[in-house]
C-alpha cells in the first residue's frame, strides 16, 4: 500500500516537473518581448489573441503528449516508424532551432543579471552558463531540473502577478475583448502559439515523461492532466504579462522601444520592477536554456547508444556551444530570423505526424485515439501549415536585405 502511494506521489511529481519544464521552455525572452508588444499594439484585443493561442496549444500539447506516452516512444522515432527518415528530418529542425533559440535564451540570462547587478551582459551570459552546467552535472540531473524549473517558475508567476497590481489594469475591458475583439491579427496567433508550443518546446515534457518512465495506456489520464498543466501554467504567466502591459499603456504611458518588458516593468512599479523585471528575465532566460538543451538532445539519443549513454555530456556542449556564440558573435540576428521561420514548420509537421501514428498499430498497440483530438489535432495542423509557410516566406526575404 506504501509502496503504491509513494508511486503516485513520485508519479505527480514528475508530472509536475514535465508541466513546468514545457512551461518555463515556452516563457523565454522571447516570450517576453512579444506579449509586450502585441499588447501595445493590440490593446484589450490582444485578450482573444490569448484565448485563441491557448487553444490551439491546448489541442497540440494533448495530441503529442498522449502519443508519445501510450506508444512509449520518443518523437523522433515515432516519425521514422510513420515513414522512415522523417525522424531525422525532424531531429534536425528541432536541434538546429534549439541551438539558435539557445543563444537569444543565453543572451536574455545574461540581460536579466545586467539589470540586476550592472554587470556586462557577456560576463552575466557565461556566470548563468555555468549554473544550467551544473543543473547536468548532478546524479540526479532529471529530478534536480525539474526542481529548478517549478521554483523559477513560481518566482516569475508571483513577481508578475505583484507587477500587474500595480499597473492597475481594466479588468472588465480586458474580459469583454476575450470574447468581443475590436481588431484581429493572424501573425500574433500564429508567434503567440510558436512561441508556446513551436519548435522544441511541445515535446519538452512528453520526453521528460518518457525518461522518467511514465507511458503507456494506464498512464493517458495523468499524462492529459499533464498537458492541461503545462498550458495552464504558460498561459498564466502570458495573462498577467498582458494585463501588466495593458495596465501600463492604457495610462497613455509610452514604452521604450529598445526594451518594451523592462520599461512595463519599471513604469509599474519604478526601480523596484525594474529589478523585478531582471529576476523574470534571468529566471525566464535560465530555464529557457535547460529545457531547450535538454528537449533538443533528448531528439538525437535515440539514434546511437554511445549518444544515450553521454547524452548529459551532449547537453552540456549543447549549452556551452550556445554560450560560446553569443560571446564571441552575440546573437546573429539573420539566422534567428530563419530559424524562427523554420520553427513555424515544426508543429504542423510533428503533429501532422503523432496524427497519422496513433491510428497505426505497430506503433500504438490496440489504442483507440478519441476522434475529437484527431478533429482539433487536423484542424490545428492545416492552419498552423499555412500561417508557417507564410512566416517562412516573409523571413526568407529579409536575410536579404
Amino acid at each position: 500500500m506504501n509502496n503504491t502511494l509513494d508511486q503516485k506521489k513520485q508519479n505527480r511529481s514528475i508530472l509536475l516537473g514535465a508541466a513546468f519544464l514545457m512551461a518555463t521552455s515556452a516563457i523565454g525572452p522571447g516570450f517576453l518581448t512579444q506579449t509586450t508588444v502585441f499588447t501595445e499594439q493590440l490593446m484589450a484585443s490582444f485578450a482573444f489573441v490569448i484565448l485563441i493561442s491557448i487553444l490551439i496549444d491546448i489541442a497540440a500539447q494533448l495530441n503529442i503528449w498522449r502519443i508519445i506516452a501510450v506508444s512509449g516512444k520518443r518523437a523522433q522515432d515515432i516519425a521514422n516508424d510513420v515513414l522512415p527518415g522523417l525522424g531525422y528530418f525532424l531531429a534536425l529542425l528541432v536541434v538546429m532551432g534549439g541551438l539558435a533559440f539557445n543563444i537569444g535564451n543565453i543572451g536574455g540570462a545574461g540581460l536579466g543579471t545586467n539589470v540586476l547587478f550592472g554587470i556586462d551582459a557577456k560576463v552575466g551570459a557565461v556566470l548563468s552558463c555555468l549554473l544550467a552546467v551544473g543543473i547536468f552535472l548532478v546524479k540526479e540531473a532529471g529530478r534536480m531540473m525539474d526542481r529548478f524549473t517549478q521554483v523559477l517558475g513560481f518566482v516569475m508567476i508571483a513577481l508578475t502577478l505583484y507587477v500587474m497590481f500595480t499597473a492597475s489594469p481594466p479588468y472588465g475591458e480586458a474580459a469583454l475583448r476575450t470574447v468581443a475583439p475590436l481588431e484581429l491579427d493572424a501573425l500574433a496567433i500564429v508567434t503567440l502559439v510558436g512561441g508556446t508550443v513551436g519548435g522544441y518546446i511541445t515535446f519538452a515534457g512528453g520526453h521528460r515523461l518518457i525518461d522518467a518512465g511514465i507511458k503507456g495506456k494506464e498512464a493517458l489520464p495523468e499524462v492529459s492532466r499533464g498537458a492541461l498543466s503545462a498550458i495552464g501554467i504558460a498561459s498564466l504567466m502570458r495573462v498577467l504579462l498582458f494585463l501588466a502591459v495593458l495596465g501600463v499603456v492604457s495610462q497613455g504611458l509610452k514604452l521604450n522601444p529598445d526594451n518594451p518588458p523592462a520599461s512595463v516593468f519599471q513604469l509599474a512599479a519604478g526601480n523596484i520592477g525594474y529589478k523585478i523585471f531582471g529576476v523574470v528575465m534571468w529566471s525566464a532566460a535560465v530555464t529557457s536554456v535547460v529545457g531547450c538543451a535538454y528537449t533538443s538532445v533528448s531528439f538525437i539519443r535515440t539514434f546511437s547508444e554511445w549518444i544515450d549513454r553521454h547524452h548529459r555530456k551532449f547537453i552540456i556542449g549543447f549549452i556551452l556551444v550556445s554560450t560560446l556564440v553569443f560571446v564571441i558573435v552575440g546573437q546573429p540576428v539573420k539566422i534567428l530570423v530563419l530559424v524562427g521561420s523554420l520553427n513555424g514548420l515544426i508543429l504542423p509537421l510533428a503533429l501532422g505526424v503523432m496524427l497519422v501514428a496513433a491510428y497505426k498499430s505497430k506503433i500504438v498497440g490496440d489504442y483507440r485515439h478519441p476522434k475529437w483530438m484527431t478533429a482539433i489535432g487536423a484542424i490545428t495542423v492545416v492552419a498552423m501549415a499555412i500561417m508557417g509557410i507564410y512566416s517562412l516566406m516573409n523571413g526568407i526575404p529579409q536575410l536579404f536585405k
